[in-house]
């Protein structure tokens, strides 16, 4: 496993050309520190894995990297399933002001639709994230106050890359004294 910054990870996820729809992800709190852990996982791009934590309100640092090349079933019986009600999505922005113009106009067309009739809110979602041409999304395990059970259980597979992440954003946290509170 190679540690890298934790947004050239997501670059790494966005440019897989791998079925949008088919991602998964698992996050939380961190075992113990600041910061939180999340898993990405799709069936042909493999699992990856961020450790961030914000330095400031406007400034979110952290390390991750791509810990396996695959979904086995051991790793699948953490990911959520399709109808898991949180959702998450990874998002590029317009290339241009034509291309914004594009993407708003399928957005509109979406909303609208939807408006009119009957919805689920999966599928509102997927169509919605289909018109901004997000290249990942899907069900998402995630709790904002502790460790979801399934984030233990991919923390425990992958235990050897765990601790060099681990090591890494101590690293970063100790140089941005973040730890250390206001004074």
């Amino acid at each position: 496993m190679r540690i890298r910054e934790w947004q050239d990870v997501l670059e790494d996820v966005v440019e897989r050309d791998v079925d949008p729809k088919g991602w998964r992800a698992v996050a939380g709190d961190r075992s113990s520190g600041v910061g939180e852990d999340m898993y990405l996982a799709h069936p042909r791009a493999g699992v990856f894995v961020l450790k961030t934590y914000a330095k400031n309100p406007y400034d979110l640092r952290g390390v991750g990297g791509r810990v396996a090349r695959k979904v086995d079933d051991e790793i699948g019986s953490y990911l959520p399933e399709e109808n898991t009600p949180s959702r998450f999505a990874v998002r590029s922005p317009p290339e241009d002001e034509d291309h914004a113009q594009s993407l708003a106009k399928r957005l509109e067309t979406v909303v609208q639709t939807h408006a009119d009739a009957p919805t689920r809110p999966e599928d509102f979602f997927d169509d919605v994230m289909d018109a901004v041409e997000s290249p990942a999304f899907g069900p998402m395990a995630y709790d904002q106050y502790d460790r979801p059970d399934e984030l233990e259980g991919l923390s425990d597979t992958f235990e050897e890359a765990e601790e060099l992440l681990e090591a890494e954003l101590e690293d970063l946290i100790d140089a941005d004294e973040v730890d250390r509170g206001f004074m």
